[in-house]
């Protein structure tokens, strides 16, 4: 394949130029356009990088599209998988929280090992679009956690895991008042109900949650399997998290914990919704801010699938970053964080993980993504 007459975004800058793939590779990327009969024109379109999500929530909006309803499960990462692909993102890691907090918590073990099985069966048989990998979110404070870790660490896509406790008055619910709005969208909840849930929750907490903290790194440890914090909120979260080897600080809910990941040498994740809301959806620190101080490293769609490109264009336009700097957010500085070297950049040798955008007026709009030099969508 030759493209030509295409806005290239590298790491380091941005030039019309050409890009030559062979065998799924990039081969070579020279300024200019060509003249040869097999280049296809772009007409000035952005040629991206294939962009990388670690931390997405999107298959849960397609096992549950309403409150009470489980969907088929297949069904789910097909069309979950399409949304990404059609987004521009080559690499997902599919974020699957284990450890049930109740009996009638939708996160029981029975539907997490049957999701873990679709997505290897899925990906075996070259069903989805992306690249998926399993990103393992574990609730520390939940009874089963470890239980459930020790029967899914062999899964073959296992390339991640996080460890969260979303107790109220813990981290990024802090402020319980939040807790209980967040809880309430669905429905409201009496005072009674709501401090007897409370009560139950605290109490799992302070049972479950430094022992399973510490089983689930020392177990990723021993793996080799990277792992993230998530929600820190104080200067001794980040302490704890870099004196467990931990190499990512997932959406730090303030800047003095985003600054304390950057001392420790901890890659800030934030989302990327974050960035095109103008701020968190829970009261937590705004990710344009992290941006502006220098601390923002990595972007993740979280919970939209097409935040990811937006954001990564709106910190040009408001935080003043340049677009392979702000790029980088979604494509090498992933990549760099979980030790996926060969993708990542459009550099010669790399990949052929790319993304046809064109812009409509302020909105990146992607037109057609590339794997490995196959067109996906």
């Amino acid at each position: 394949m030759l493209v030509t007459n295409a806005r290239i975004i590298t790491r380091e800058e941005e030039f019309t130029g050409t890009l030559r793939i062979e065998g799924g590779l990039i081969r070579d990327i020279e300024r200019g356009n060509t003249s040869a009969r097999e280049a296809v024109d772009w007409d000035g379109d952005y040629l991206l990088p294939g962009l990388i999500e670690l931390h997405t929530d999107n298959l849960e909006k397609h096992l549950a599209p309403r409150p009470g309803v489980q969907w088929n499960i297949d069904a789910a990462f097909v069309i979950h998988d399409a949304q990404v692909a059609a987004a521009g993102i080559t690499t997902v890691f599919d974020s699957l929280r284990i450890g049930a907090r109740s009996d009638v918590d939708m996160h029981n073990r029975d539907l997490q090992t049957r999701c873990t099985q679709a997505l290897a069966r899925l990906s075996g048989n070259a069903l989805l679009r992306a690249e998926h990998f399993l990103h393992l979110r574990c609730e520390i404070a939940a009874p089963d956690v470890v239980d459930v870790f020790d029967s899914l660490y062999t899964h073959p896509l296992l390339r991640l895991a996080s460890v969260m406790d979303h107790t109220p008055g813990q981290r990024q619910w802090h402020d319980r008042n939040q807790w209980r709005r967040w809880q309430e969208r669905h429905g409201k909840l009496t005072d009674e109900h709501y401090a007897a849930v409370v009560a139950e929750l605290t109490d799992g907490q302070e049972r479950y949650a430094d022992e399973h903290r510490r089983e689930i790194v020392a177990r990723c440890a021993a793996l080799g399997i990277p792992v993230a914090s998530h929600d820190d909120t104080v200067v001794e979260h980040v302490e704890q998290a870099a004196a467990e080897g931990i190499v990512l600080a997932e959406f730090p809910t303030t800047r003095v914990a985003a600054q304390a990941a950057r001392e420790h040498g901890i890659a800030t994740i934030m989302g990327a919704p974050n960035i095109v809301r103008g701020g968190s959806h829970s009261g937590n620190v705004c990710a344009l801010e992290l941006a502006q101080a220098g601390l923002l490293d990595i972007l993740s769609s979280d919970y939209v699938p097409s935040s990811l490109l937006t954001a990564a264009f709106d910190l040009v336009d408001k935080a003043g970053w340049t677009l392979p700097r702000a790029m980088a957010t979604v494509s090498a500085g992933p990549a760099r964080a979980v030790g996926l070297h060969d993708r990542g950049a459009i550099a010669p040798g790399l990949r052929a993980d790319f993304v046809r955008v064109r812009m409509h007026e302020a909105l990146p709009v992607p037109r057609a993504t590339w794997r490995a030099g196959e067109r996906i969508v």
